[in-house]
């Protein structure tokens, strides 16, 4: 088995773990991004029909640039953890 392929494997649950955390913490800034805006409730969702368009529309743009920002920098971060691990010595694992 190559490091490469070795690696990868190693990162998966690592990667799966980062990704639940990332949604976490996506979450909560995107709450309190809501809050700041000046709103007391929490986000509208697509089918709520007793909010206007124009908010439904912002909540989504909002939501969905936090996390993708997040998402960005957690799988950045941990592409550069996993190319800074050592590579196996001459006798290959």
């Amino acid at each position: 088995m190559s490091w490469l392929k070795a690696s990868q494997i190693a990162y998966k649950p690592v990667g799966l773990a980062l990704g639940a955390v990332s949604g976490m913490l996506a979450g909560g800034l995107f709450k309190q991004a809501w809050k700041v805006l000046g709103h007391d409730e929490d986000a509208p969702d697509a089918t709520d029909e007793e909010r206007a368009w124009t908010e439904v529309l912002l909540a989504a743009t909002l939501q969905g640039a936090i996390f993708a920002g997040v998402k960005a920098a957690v799988d950045r971060a941990g592409a550069a953890a996993t190319a800074a691990w050592p590579a196996p010595g001459p006798v290959d694992v």
